[in-house]
C-alpha cells in the first residue's frame, strides 16, 4: 500500500490515546520516515469527513467511539454480516478501505495473558460493536461464549453456535461498563476485565495490551501486509512503549 502522508486517531474522546504512539513505534521499526500524527476529534461521520478531506494525500486511521459504528455505512465498506463496525480505516489514493480489529485484538491480548480461547468461556456483557467484534474473534477461535444480559442485547451472528449456559467463566468483560471500566458489573468469572484505558495506564493493564494488539492486527491485515513478517511481537511492542513512559 505504501507510506502514508498521516496516521492517527479519530473519535472523540481521544486526547488520552495511545495510537498514534503505536503508529511511531511500529512505524519506525519498520523504516517509515516523515509521516505526521493525528488527532482527528470527531463525534459524527460527517465530523470525521470534514476532518480527513483537510488532509492531502494518504491517511491511516484508527476508529473509536463513536465513529465504528457509523463510519463503515458512511464510507461504503463492506464487513462481515453480523458485526456492522470497523475500527480502522485508510484512504489510499482516494479509495477507502476498512477493517476491524477489536476481536482479534482482545483474542491475543487474552492469550499474551495466557487464557487460551479454545479451551476457555468468555462472559460478555453487551452487544455493541466491540462486543460483536470480540464474540466472532472469540467464536472463531474455538471458545465458548456466555452471555449477560446489560443495555444491549448481542443479537444472533456467526457466534451463536458458541453460544454456552455454562455458568462458570475464565474470563469476562462488561461491555456496557463506562470508560475506564467504571461501574462494571460483577460477571463471576475466574478474570474481569477492561477494554478502555484512561491517560497515564499501565503497560501491565488489559486495555493497554489490547490496544497494542489490535494495532498490530490492523499492520497485518490492513495498513501493510506485505510487511507482516517484519512486525515486532506483542511483546516486544509493550516492552518498547514500556521504556519510554
Amino acid at each position: 500500500m505504501g507510506r502514508p502522508d498521516y496516521w492517527g486517531v479519530a473519535g472523540y474522546p481521544i486526547s488520552h490515546s495511545l495510537t498514534p504512539r503505536l503508529f511511531e513505534i511500529v512505524g519506525e521499526k519498520l523504516g517509515f520516515e516523515d509521516v505526521r500524527a493525528v488527532f482527528l476529534e470527531a463525534e459524527s461521520f460527517d465530523d470525521f469527513m470534514d476532518k480527513a478531506s483537510d488532509l492531502e494525500g494518504d491517511i491511516w486511521i484508527s476508529c473509536t467511539t463513536p465513529l465504528k459504528n457509523s463510519i463503515w455505512e458512511g464510507l461504503g465498506i463492506e464487513v462481515e454480516d453480523g458485526l456492522d463496525s470497523v475500527n480502522q480505516v485508510v484512504r489510499s489514493n482516494g479509495e477507502w478501505k476498512g477493517a476491524n480489529t477489536d476481536g482479534d485484538g482482545f483474542v491475543d491480548s487474552c492469550r499474551h495473558i495466557g487464557i487460551d480461547p479454545n479451551m476457555s468461556t468468555l462472559r460478555i456483557r453487551g452487544g455493541g460493536s466491540a462486543a460483536r467484534s470480540i464474540a466472532v474473534a472469540w467464536a472463531g477461535a474455538e471458545g465458548d461464549i456466555s452471555m449477560v444480559s446489560g443495555r444491549r442485547k448481542l443479537v444472533d451472528g456467526p457466534w451463536s453456535d458458541s453460544i454456552t449456559e455454562r455458568r462458570e467463566a475464565d474470563i469476562a468483560i462488561d461491555l456496557d461498563a463506562l470508560p475506564g471500566g467504571g461501574e462494571s458489573v460483577d460477571l463471576g468469572a475466574d478474570r474481569q476485565v477492561s477494554i478502555s484505558y484512561a491517560e497515564g495506564a499501565g503497560i501491565e493493564e488489559f486495555a493497554v495490551i489490547m490496544v497494542a494488539a489490535q494495532h498490530l492486527e490492523a499492520w497485518r491485515t490492513l495498513f501493510a501486509p506485505e510487511m507482516s513478517a517484519e512486525l515486532p511481537s506483542l511483546p516486544a511492542l509493550l516492552d518498547l512503549l514500556r521504556k519510554e513512559r
